[in-house]
């Protein structure tokens, strides 16, 4: 099977299932979770990682606690619902779809409405379930648009991991590589090690040499270099959080890698569903960046590489402005700045589709 086939995320008779990406990588481990809490720590040690896996294994997590609650009266389940939501809220706080999932499966399970507590699971269940095929579905559309602005004989640059990991299946940055490879162009992948945790090292490059794509790693500080020398053509990544404007909040570096694009002349691409999309946030200053353990700097793979005692600053993640962003691609088409308007008009003409289909 292919890494893009795989499930990061799934759901199998009452218990959710994970990649345990700490493990790789070196070992594919597949973790079993029967309590929204053990969901809850998985998502804050990064055994499951990336916005949209975020966002699936908080809302299955959410449908964990409805199972458990099922007996209980109207008001009791609820309460229980509510303290799982925010349990499961207070694991990371920059990437939206975290909150996406958990409140999208929260508005369903109405007790009142669904006659009983134990149907207001039942629906929990269901509306996380519907999550996982949206998100396979939803980064195979990204994947579609965004394979058209991948020419032939391309050398793409990638930051972090915004694979398969990252999301339930395929991806969203590399979806748009595995669709252009699938129309069969040709196309190089340098994926860089993105410190400190090494995503783009351990995951990224496992990912694609799995699955057959010419990828070559490098150290995060090369990018620029290799793009004076005319070896990278362009740059894709995800996002974690996409404010009103268009601003981009992605892994630590993401900032660094837009402007060498901009400096050499070269796009600059953000695949990002429209769930990442946070219309209450103006711009990405507003979003709040979460500081990491300074262990994940000094250390790797348990080892401290760095001398004990000196301080350490570890923001997980940074704001890449609009106007170093090419395109935005999402589910609906590529997005063009203004970023405001268009992001506004995608929004709401996604609600008005799920509201017809509801």
């Amino acid at each position: 099977m292919s890494t893009a086939e795989m499930r990061t995320v799934d759901w199998a008779d009452g218990v959710v299932r994970l990649i345990d990406q700490t493990r790789l990588p070196h070992e594919l481990v597949i973790k079993e979770y029967r309590d929204y809490r053990a969901v809850a720590e998985a998502i804050r040690v990064m055994e499951v990682r990336g916005a949209p896996a975020i966002g699936a294994a908080a809302a299955l997590g959410v449908a964990l606690a409805a199972l458990e609650g099922a007996a209980l009266p109207p008001d009791e389940f609820r309460a229980h619902l509510n303290e799982a939501a925010r349990v499961l809220a207070g694991t990371r706080p920059t990437a939206v779809n975290l909150f996406w999932g958990i409140d999208r499966v929260v508005a369903v399970a109405d007790p009142w409405r669904e006659g009983s507590a134990a149907g207001a699971a039942n629906r929990a269940v269901a509306e996380a379930v519907a999550i996982l095929a949206e998100d396979v579905a939803v980064n195979q559309a990204m994947g579609r648009f965004g394979a058209a602005l991948i020419n032939d004989g391309d050398t793409v640059l990638t930051h972090c991991n915004a694979g398969a990991l990252a999301t339930v299946a395929f991806g969203t940055a590399l979806g748009v590589i595995r669709a252009a490879v699938a129309q069969g162009k040709r196309v190089r992948v340098f994926a860089d090690e993105t410190r400190p945790r090494l995503q783009g090292m351990k995951l990224t490059a496992w990912e694609l040499a799995r699955d057959g794509i010419d990828v070559t790693l490098i150290a995060d500080n090369m990018a620029p270099s290799l793009m004076r020398r005319g070896l990278i053509q362009c740059a894709v990544v995800g996002a974690d959080r996409v404010a009103a404007n268009g601003d981009v909040v992605n892994k630590i570096g993401t900032y660094g890698v837009a402007l060498a694009c901009r400096a050499h002349g070269l796009p600059f691409y953000v695949a990002a569903p429209l769930s990442t999309v946070d219309l209450t946030m103006s711009s990405g200053d507003q979003v709040p960046i979460e500081e990491r353990a300074g262990e994940e700097m000094t250390h790797i793979d348990g080892i401290r590489v760095s001398p004990a005692g000196v301080p350490v600053l570890n923001p997980a993640f940074d704001v890449t402005p609009a106007e170093l962003v090419t395109g935005l691609i999402t589910e609906v088409g590529v997005l063009r700045a203004p970023y405001g308007p268009a992001l506004a008009e995608a929004v709401a003409r996604q609600s008005r589709r799920e509201e017809q289909q509801a």
